[in-house]
């Protein structure tokens, strides 16, 4: 009898054996999603979280899984990993996707991890997301941030099912959570109905379907993820061309696509297409019904920030901002944001002061918009990230919002 025989036997064996202990009253495979209360280091919180997502999919005693990983490998993809506050890669979800990864390799060999490429999805089963995000719940004591929650889902492509979900409590000892280069240089929050829906399916319970419109879209996420890798390497030709190639497929109108077109543009010295770019980011926003763009100032003041650098796109912005609410004849709160830093008090002024001015812009720009627009300020109250850095990190808490409300 040749190994795969000898393979096979232990399998059906261990059929009978699993029926045998569920008659004892033991499950062979979870029912629930693992659920990681105690807050542990990064390290040990992904080993964990990953181990309890794998420990969903056994259906097999321990001794006859090791068997089976030998012959009947699972192929696997992992969609890039993302922060579920912003939406965002930064350098700690790289760093839970790699580590997610190695253990997965390391210790559960039943699977096999493949390229996020569009290669691999006709190969692969089984789809793996994960998302972190600063948790209400922690101590967070003694100065300490408070821990992030790791949120990690298996998906079953055939069934667009999640087969297991795990959840961790990692402390933040230190975790570098900058924004990738795309990120840190886009002029809008991309969080948008695809990545909301990426984040509900990290977070589902086992039993449920994946996130719908996010799952249709996972084939263009693989040719936008190589285009913002790409961007991210400085390529800037090859991630228009990704971006370009995302963007001519049914699923490609997504605001991760057309601001990398945008930002690709840019870089490349094309500025009347980086502008006609950033009037389509607008528009879908607009579509959506709100747009989260980083206007920064100067610290304290409602001038626009000194260096040309990061505010010399600012006017075609506010040209392409009004242009969009003016052709789709819509009304819109503007909603100005400060980061965690001051009293409670001078922010929501500052916040005011702040959207009051980008109301004036835009109405000086179209004229209309004067009796269309309305300013709000919220201070900090709405943090996406929270740090009170006042850098890169959280330059989304000083954004200011655009939200379609009905007209009066």
């Amino acid at each position: 009898m040749n190994k795969s025989s000898i393979a096979r036997s232990a399998l059906q064996w261990g059929a009978v054996a699993c029926v045998l202990v569920m008659l004892e009253g033991a499950g062979c495979q979870s029912t629930g999603p693992t659920v990681i209360s105690n807050e542990l280091p990064f390290d040990q919180a992904v080993i964990d979280a990953t181990d309890g997502l794998v420990a969903q999919t056994q259906k097999l005693p321990a001794f006859l899984a090791k068997v089976e990983a030998k012959v009947n490998k699972k192929p696997m993809i992992i969609d890039p990993m993302i922060d579920a506050a912003s939406g965002q890669q930064t350098r700690v979800t790289r760093q839970l996707e790699q580590k997610v990864a190695e253990r997965l390799a390391s210790q559960h060999p039943q699977f096999e991890v493949l390229p996020f490429q569009s290669a691999s999805l006709s190969k692969a089963q089984y789809l793996l997301t994960g998302t972190m995000v600063r948790s209400a719940a922690g101590s967070g004591s003694g100065g300490a941030r408070k821990p992030f929650q790791i949120n990690l889902a298996l998906v079953e492509l055939s069934s667009r099912t999640v087969l297991a979900q795990a959840s961790a409590l990692a402390r933040d000892d230190g975790l570098d959570t900058s924004p990738s280069a795309y990120y840190q240089d886009s002029p809008v929050l991309v969080k948008d109905k695809v990545l909301e829906g990426y984040i509900r399916t990290s977070a589902a319970r086992p039993g449920t379907p994946a996130d719908r419109f996010y799952l249709e879209r996972v084939s263009v996420a693989t040719v936008i993820d190589q285009a913002t890798t790409s961007y991210n390497a400085e390529r800037y030709q090859d991630a228009l061309s990704g971006y370009r190639s995302a963007m001519s497929t049914p699923a490609g109108e997504q605001l991760r696509v057309l601001n990398g077109v945008y930002l690709s543009e840019v870089k490349l010295g094309h500025m009347v297409e980086a502008e006609q770019a950033f009037g389509r980011v607008v528009a879908l926003g607009i579509q959506y019904n709100e747009l989260g763009v980083k206007f920064l100032f100067n610290p304290g003041t409602t001038d626009f920030w000194s260096d040309p650098k990061v505010s010399g796109a600012y006017p075609m912005w506010l040209r392409q901002i009004a242009r969009e609410a003016q052709g789709a004849k819509v009304c819109m709160n503007v909603v100005g944001h400060t980061s965690r830093t001051g009293s409670e008090q001078l922010n929501d002024a500052l916040s005011l002061k702040r959207a009051n001015v980008i109301r004036q812009r835009l109405g000086g720009e179209a004229a209309v918009l004067n009796a269309r627009t309305q300013a709000t300020g919220l201070g900090f109250r709405e943090n996406i990230v929270g740090s009170g850095t006042d850098n890169a990190i959280d330059a989304l808490d000083r954004r200011v919002e655009f939200k379609i409300v009905p007209c009066q």
